[in-house]
């Protein structure tokens, strides 16, 4: 039998065929770092906390904050994303869009120190609540959606009021992009824009960021308003409801197990989508680092390449310091 005329090894001989013909980019600009700033270290203490569960990831004072900054900024990473962590707490997570806010107070020094730094917020009441949900509760301790959706575009707006680049709502209540955009622009933000988690599934892979954030709801969980992670045709509706009520991007959250779900909305929404390579992924990936069974570099490229090969436009990973210095090699 004579052998085809089509040897697709032909091409892939070389480092520089390869590179030729390569269909997905991995740039360090299309990452996003999440960070974690502490209101506490105002006081006597450290600047940076080690986080047990995320290793080389640190709650960081706005003095720390400042330093990691001017490193992320010359390794041209994209954007950071920051989650506060305030002193107190209470019932209806007043700290959230209080105008002297850790991160109203983040947001201001970052964009004073490092004008030209991307900075994204997360929006949400869940870090500043004392039961750890992300709205208020009815007597019956359910999640109040409307009354929380008004609270979130009290927070979305002092951030922007503060100098955020873009909001981004994590709670996954119904209406929230809306209420949002709405508020947003009677306040004079118009160019403000809106980053939707608009599929945040209720998953295994969030519990070494619950510990980072002091986030873990006091009591029950959050399927009752994350998604079921079965679904990805109700996933693709969740981000068509948020692109019709004003969602300038849409995000996609766990990334490493939702390829299917990214392709999907990328398809349906014709929007930039974002994957967040969430806290139990790195974890996973730094723990058998460690344990010697994988290469670590390796393996994050790989994993960063593939959400970019199934449609994510941009990559929130806990590893894109190490990415941005691996790709700069």
């Amino acid at each position: 039998m004579a052998f085809p005329q089509t040897r697709m090894r032909r091409l892939r001989s070389t480092a520089s065929l390869r590179g030729l013909v390569r269909e997905t980019e991995l740039r360090a600009g299309q990452l996003v770092l999440p960070l974690f700033v502490d209101e506490s270290p105002t006081r006597p203490g450290p600047a940076r906390e080690s986080i047990a569960t995320l290793p080389g990831v640190e709650r960081l004072s706005i003095s720390a904050l400042l330093e990691e900054a001017r490193e992320i900024a010359a390794l041209g990473i994209g954007g950071v994303m920051l989650f506060g962590i305030p002193a107190a707490k209470d019932a209806v997570g007043s700290g959230a869009w209080d105008e002297e806010g850790v991160i109203q107070t983040a947001v201001r020094a970052l964009k004073q120190a490092e004008p030209e730094l991307l900075v994204l917020t997360d929006v949400c009441l869940c870090e500043y609540t004392d039961h750890g949900h992300c709205g208020v509760l009815r007597e019956d301790n359910t999640v109040d959606n409307d009354a929380s959706v008004e609270l979130l575009a009290r927070v979305a707006v002092s951030h922007a009021r503060a100098g955020a680049d873009l909001v981004a709502p994590s709670d996954m209540m119904d209406g929230r992009v809306g209420a949002i955009r709405s508020e947003l622009d009677s306040e004079g933000f118009v160019d403000t824009p809106i980053l939707a988690y608009s599929a945040k599934f209720a998953s295994a892979f969030y519990g070494p960021f619950r510990e980072a954030a002091g986030s873990m709801p006091a009591f029950g969980d959050r399927r009752g308003y994350q998604m079921d992670p079965a679904n990805g045709r109700e996933a693709v509706r969740e981000a068509l409801l948020d692109v019709q009520e004003g969602a300038d991007m849409v995000m996609v959250k766990p990334a490493l197990a939702y390829g299917d779900v990214i392709g999907a909305v990328k398809r349906a929404t014709r929007l930039p989508v974002a994957a967040y390579n969430v806290s139990g992924e790195y974890a996973m990936v730094k723990a058998a680092a460690a344990a010697g069974y994988l290469d670590e570099r390796a393996a994050v490229l790989e994993i960063l390449t593939s959400l970019r090969r199934a449609g994510a436009d941009t990559i929130i990973s806990y590893h894109s310091k190490d990415a941005a210095q691996w790709l700069a090699e």
